[in-house]
C-alpha cells in the first residue's frame, strides 16, 4: 500500500521550510522503524510482516545518539531506559509515533509530544501478571528473611534461625495505588491469606475483600507490608520520606516495584539499618544504568534482608510477548489506518473502518484553535466525505476523514499550508495500489 508525506510545523505556526512537499509516494517497505532494548522478537517480526523496514538495537540510546539517530525514523519503539526529550523530538521530523514497550510513558516528554502530534503507546496491562508475582514472591522471601539466608549460605555460614521469620497468613497488606497491578496483587495475596487494604487518589472498586483505608497515612500505620504500585508523576516524587517511614508500624517491610523516584532512598537505608523497618524489596532505582553494569551502587546496598532488583518486575517471556504484540499493533494500526486508541497523550479516534478503493483518508493533527475547522472544511470542500472524525485534547485536534476522491496532493498542500496545522498525512487507494484493505 502506498502513503502520502507526513507534513508538521512542531506545534506551532508552519514555516515554508517545515512544509513538505506536495506529493512523495511511497511503500510501507519505506516506513523505518527501530526498536530499543531487546524489546520481544514478535514485535519485530509482526512489524516486518506489514511490510515495513525494521532495525532492532539491543540497547537504550543517550539522547545525543537518540537526535542523530532519529532523524530519518518514522516510529520508534522503547522501554524504560531510552529517553525522548523535547530535544530529540525537535530532531525527528519524520517521527509518526512512538511505543512505549512497557506500562510506564514518563520516559518521553509527553506535552511535547502532543505539541508535535506524535501519538505515544503503551501497554498497560501487559506486565500486570509478572509484577504482581515478583511483588508477592518479595513479600514472603522478606517475611523469611531468605534473601539474608541465600547470602550467607553463599559465604559458606550456615545460620539457621526462625527469630524474626513469620507466615504471611492473617497479616496486613496495604497497597498504595490500586490500578491494574496494585488490583491483580490484591486478589493473589487474598488467596494467600493475607488481609488487603489500599489507598489510591482515585475511587475504585475494591476486589474481594480488600478494604479501601481512609488515608495513605492509615495505611501506612496499619500495615505489616506496604507495596507502591503508583504513576512517576510530580504527585508521587517522594512520596515516602522519613516521614511516611516514621508512620509505618515497627518491624513492617516496604516494596516498590513502581517507579524509583517515589521513595527517598536515604531514609529507606536509614530506616532499615535502624530496625525501624524488618526489611525491604526495591526493583526500581532513582537512576538507572541504560544497560548491563557492573558499577551501580545505591544506599540500600548492604541494608539487612533487603532485596535488590534491577527492574525485573516486567521482565518475563510471558509480559514481553504479550507487551511486544500489543503495541507493535497499536503501531501498525495508526500507521496504516490513523487510529490513535490507546495513544496517552493525543485525542483518541477509533478508526475501524476499511478505506475503500478509489477513496482517501486524510489525517490531520491541528492546534485546538477557533477557526481550524472552517479552514479545513473549505480545504476539503471539493471532494465528497464519506465519513468525518474529530476529537479535541492535549491542546490539539485529531481529524480523520475519508473523501470519495482520489485526489491527496492538493489536498495534503493545502493542509500543510495552514497556518495551525501541526502535522498532516494523506492514505489513499488509488492506481498502483496493492496489498489488503487500508
Amino acid at each position: 500500500f502506498f502513503f502520502s508525506s507526513v507534513s508538521f510545523a512542531s506545534g506551532k505556526m508552519a514555516s515554508a521550510a517545515e512544509k513538505a512537499p506536495a506529493e512523495q509516494l511511497f511503500p510501507a517497505s519505506s516506513i523505518k522503524i527501530v526498536l530499543f532494548e531487546k524489546i520481544h522478537a514478535d514485535a519485530a517480526a509482526l512489524l516486518r510482516e506489514q511490510g515495513y523496514s525494521v532495525v532492532e538495537i539491543p540497547k537504550g540510546y543517550d539522547e545525543d545518539e537518540l537526535v542523530e539517530l532519529i532523524k530519518d525514523v518514522h516510529a520508534i519503539g522503547i522501554r524504560s531506559k531510552t529517553k525522548v526529550t523535547a530535544r530529540v523530538l525537535e530532531a525527528a521530523k519524520k517521527l509518526m509515533c512512538i511505543g512505549c514497550f512497557c506500562i510506564g510513558t514518563d520516559q518521553v516528554d509527553l506535552p511535547e509530544a502532543s505539541k508535535r502530534g506524535v501519538p505515544v503507546f503503551n501497554s498497560p496491562y501487559g506486565n500486570t501478571r509478572s509484577v504482581s508475582e515478583l511483588v508477592l514472591a518479595e513479600i514472603i522471601m522478606l517475611a523469611r528473611q531468605a534473601g539474608d539466608r541465600s547470602m550467607e549460605i553463599h559465604r559458606g555460614e550456615w545460620c539457621k534461625k526462625s527469630d524474626g521469620c513469620f507466615e504471611v497468613r492473617g497479616k496486613t497488606l496495604g497497597i498504595v495505588g490500586y490500578g491494574h497491578v496494585g488490583s491483580q496483587l490484591s486478589i493473589l495475596a487474598e488467596a494467600l491469606g493475607l488481609r488487603v487494604q489500599f489507598y489510591d487518589v482515585v475511587d475504585k472498586l475494591a476486589l474481594g475483600s480488600a478494604k479501601r483505608a481512609a488515608s495513605l497515612e492509615e495505611l501506612l500505620q496499619t500495615s505489616d507490608f506496604v507495596s507502591l504500585h503508583v504513576p512517576a508523576d510530580p504527585s508521587t516524587r517522594n512520596m515516602i520520606t522519613q516521614t511516611q517511614l516514621e508512620l509505618m508500624k515497627r518491624g513492617s517491610y516496604l516494596v516498590n516495584a513502581s517507579r524509583g523516584n517515589v521513595v527517598d532512598v536515604a531514609a529507606l537505608a536509614s530506616a532499615l539499618k535502624s530496625g525501624h523497618l524488618a526489611g525491604a524489596a526495591v526493583d526500581v532505582f532513582p537512576q538507572e544504568p541504560a544497560g548491563h553494569s557492573t558499577n551501580f551502587h545505591t544506599e540500600l546496598q548492604g541494608c539487612p534482608n533487603t532485596i535488590l532488583t534491577p527492574h525485573i518486575g516486567g521482565s518475563t517471556e510471558e509480559a514481553q510477548a504479550a507487551i511486544g504484540v500489543e503495541v507493535a499493533n497499536k503501531i501498525a494500526a495508526f500507521i496504516n489506518r490513523g487510529p490513535t486508541t490507546g495513544s496517552v497523550n493525543t485525542p483518541v479516534v477509533n478508526v475501524t473502518k476499511s478505506l475503500l478503493p478509489g477513496h482517501t483518508r486524510v489525517l490531520s493533527f491541528h492546534q485546538n484553535t477557533p477557526g481550524v475547522m472552517k479552514e479545513i472544511n473549505r480545504i476539503l470542500s471539493g471532494a465528497n466525505i464519506a465519513s468525518q472524525t474529530l476529537e479535541t485534547g492535549f491542546g490539539v485536534g485529531y481529524l480523520v476523514v475519508d473523501l470519495e476522491s482520489e485526489t491527496s496532493a492538493e489536498i495534503n498542500q493545502a493542509l500543510n499550508d495552514m497556518e495551525h496545522n501541526i502535522r498532516s498525512r494523506v492514505l489513499y487507494r488509488g492506481a498502483g495500489y496493492q496489498g489488503g484493505p487500508l
